[in-house]
């Protein structure tokens, strides 16, 4: 578990500045590393104006961009926790207004397992949310998944705190994918056909080259690891919606570790092929249990007309 995990609830720029530069004053002050990522260039600059000359001491990330897929984040961390240099005082701010039901669902997974994502090593997280802004069932949410909230300036442990196990809304089953989707059953002599169908149905849907070359990628990786792992492939479906094309894997295979993909390890390795798919793609969604697992992600870039399939 963390050294410290914490929840802020603000309402007001004022009131979020002033936490978040007592949360790293002390940290400045002893030479030890910060890190602080919020959404957008406007509140990179509103903290940057805040900071002053501290600035400089500071690693200023734009968390839109570090956890467009809230399954890269901890990874993202961990690079600089291993960098050394004493203890992190980390400000992450994962869930803002506007964010999908699908990434505040994997934002507040995120928040959850950052209770046992570094046991043993000295890091404090600061987590920021919009209360005038979100809704009330994310900031209750928020009170399961830290240890302690503060609120009006008070802080205090959360009643609710339930550890690193994942709100009951994180494993809600995903819905459906559409009727007209693309339906294939596959084993291991599908791989090659499954990376020309995604290829061929991603161009049709008008995803950038780049992030095509990038979904085939992603899904010949858990197709593979469906074929290896389960040891009779799967059921691979295929569609677009505006903006994105989605791709679900879904397999009888069963994950134990819950922080599967979200550490980096070593190519060949378990887990590394699902740290690749999360570095990959856009938003990925995973549910897994005792009939299996599933595995659905986005790839965003589309020209398409919406609706396109």
């Amino acid at each position: 578990m963390p050294a410290g995990h914490l929840a802020l609830f603000y309402r007001d720029s004022e009131e979020y500045l002033d936490a978040i530069s007592s949360f790293v004053a002390p940290a400045l002050a002893a030479g030890e590393p910060v890190a602080i990522a919020v959404p957008g260039t406007r509140k990179l600059s509103l903290v940057r104006e805040a900071l002053g000359d501290d600035a400089a001491e500071v690693e200023l990330l734009d968390m839109a961009e570090l956890g467009r897929n809230p399954a890269r984040i901890i990874s993202a961390i961990q690079g600089m926790i291993d960098q050394g240099g004493g203890c992190l005082h980390y400000v992450g701010e994962p869930i803002w207004p506007g964010r999908s039901a699908e990434e505040i669902r994997e934002a507040t997974r995120h928040e959850a397992l950052i209770n046992l994502a570094w046991p043993g090593r000295e890091v404090r997280v600061l987590c920021p949310y919009d209360a005038a802004q979100l809704d009330d069932a994310i900031l209750a949410d928020a009170e399961l998944t830290h240890p302690d909230v503060m609120r009006d300036g008070r802080l205090a442990a959360s009643p609710s705190y339930r550890g690193p196990a994942p709100p009951e809304v994180c494993e809600a089953p995903l819905p459906d994918p559409p009727a007209d989707s693309v339906a294939l059953t596959f084993d291991a002599g599908e791989l090659k056909h499954i990376r020309a169908l995604v290829a061929e149905q991603a161009a049709m849907a008008g995803l950038h080259p780049k992030r095509t070359a990038e979904l085939v990628l992603a899904v010949n990786e858990l197709t593979t690891n469906s074929v290896k792992h389960a040891g009779i492939g799967g059921r691979l479906y295929l569609w677009s919606e505006p903006g994105e094309v989605i791709c679900q894997v879904q397999d009888t295979g069963r994950m134990i570790d819950p922080l599967a993909g979200r550490r980096r390890g070593r190519p060949g390795a378990g887990g590394f092929g699902l740290w690749m798919v999360n570095q990959l793609c856009d938003l990925v969604e995973v549910r897994t249990g005792g009939a299996g697992s599933t595995v659905r992600v986005h790839a965003r870039g589309s020209t398409a007309a919406p609706g396109a399939r």
